[in-house]
């Protein structure tokens, strides 16, 4: 299934899933006589397997009374206030290329540009570290601070880089206790495309305290979700997805779920060490190599607008605006 949180004319937020080729959506509480599993898509998380079997009869006999037009309803983030967000270092790739980037912008503005790009990365300090290849690296994501389908960016004021980043993220299922890495995709619920908006400018300068990116990944609307959260069943292999991000419809960015280095079932193993994982957690995955304008050395202007897909999920859809 593809599961959604959309709102209609009536206001508030509804639970559905996408159906008729993805052209509809089936309201799950309407079709559900009003089932508490089927209030919200946390709820459907909570309510387990059985609650996720139910849906998909739901979706399989789709009463019309309770479908209406994709097109009559706005799509909010599928997981509007998760219980947990964390986005990690799975990609490694376009952390190499990204430090490299760094450093080389950081040389070329010296009078002796070659001589001072050879002294940083004789530093180490744009060298990856071994234990990105040995753990899962993550920070905390503000997860309050979610953007859905068809929302404004509206860019912090103390910046002037704009920044995308195309990834992805799976949502856990299942709670769960020190989780065997073979045991790990039990516990996965399902996956959706994160755009994890970057105030780059703001995020280099923070860094350089060694605490993190701080507010250049922090601010309103910063951690995109969306446009669903498609079940594990939809795919013969989530890690054989192409991801792509278009900007005013050209095409910038391309990869691979195939890419990463770790897998989200490592991710939910490491996790799951020592402590509980709670459904509901939302474990991004970090920049395929070239998803953004970083690496790519451009950068985006108010007014464009960034589109992420990944095949067999969907496309997240945003626009970037300056603050008046």
């Amino acid at each position: 299934m593809k599961l959604v949180t959309f709102r209609t004319e009536k206001g508030g937020e509804r639970l559905g899933a996408l159906i008729d080729g993805d052209a509809a959506v089936l309201d799950l509480a309407e079709a559900g006589g009003g089932k508490p599993a089927f209030a919200s898509m946390q709820a459907l998380i909570d309510g387990g397997s059985g609650a996720l079997g139910e849906a998909n009869r739901l979706v399989d006999t789709a009463p019309r009374g309770a479908v209406s037009a994709l097109s009559s309803v706005k799509l909010a983030a599928p997981l509007p206030r998760p219980v947990k967000m964390r986005d990690c270092s799975l990609f490694l790739e376009h952390m190499e290329a990204g430090m490299k980037k760094v450093a080389r912008q950081m040389a070329d503005a010296d009078p002796n540009p070659e001589a001072k790009h050879a002294e940083l990365m004789a530093s180490g300090r744009f060298t990856l570290n071994p234990l990105f290849k040995k753990k899962v690296i993550y920070y905390n994501c503000d997860r309050l601070a979610v953007s859905g389908p068809g929302d404004e960016i509206v860019w912090p004021s103390d910046s002037g880089w704009m920044d995308y980043e195309l990834e992805w993220a799976c949502i856990v299922g299942k709670p769960g206790k020190d989780i065997a890495p073979d045991k790990a995709r039990e516990h996965i619920f399902g996956y959706t495309i994160f755009n994890d908006w970057s105030a780059r400018d703001t995020q280099l300068a923070v860094m350089e305290c060694n605490l993190g990116p701080g507010a250049g990944k922090d601010f309103a609307r910063s951690n995109g979700l969306g446009p669903c959260i498609a079940t594990p069943d939809e795919f013969d292999d989530p890690y054989k997805l192409t991801m792509t991000a278009r900007v005013n419809g050209e095409e910038w960015s391309r990869g691979t779920t195939g890419s990463m280095h770790h897998s989200f079932e490592d991710a939910v193993s490491q996790f799951s060490r020592d402590r509980e994982l709670t459904p509901g957690e939302i474990i991004g995955s970090g920049t395929v190599l070239s998803g953004c304008g970083l690496e790519l050395g451009r950068r985006l202007s108010g007014g464009d607008t960034v589109e992420l897909e990944i095949e067999g999920i969907g496309i997240l859809s945003n626009r970037v605006v300056r603050r008046p």
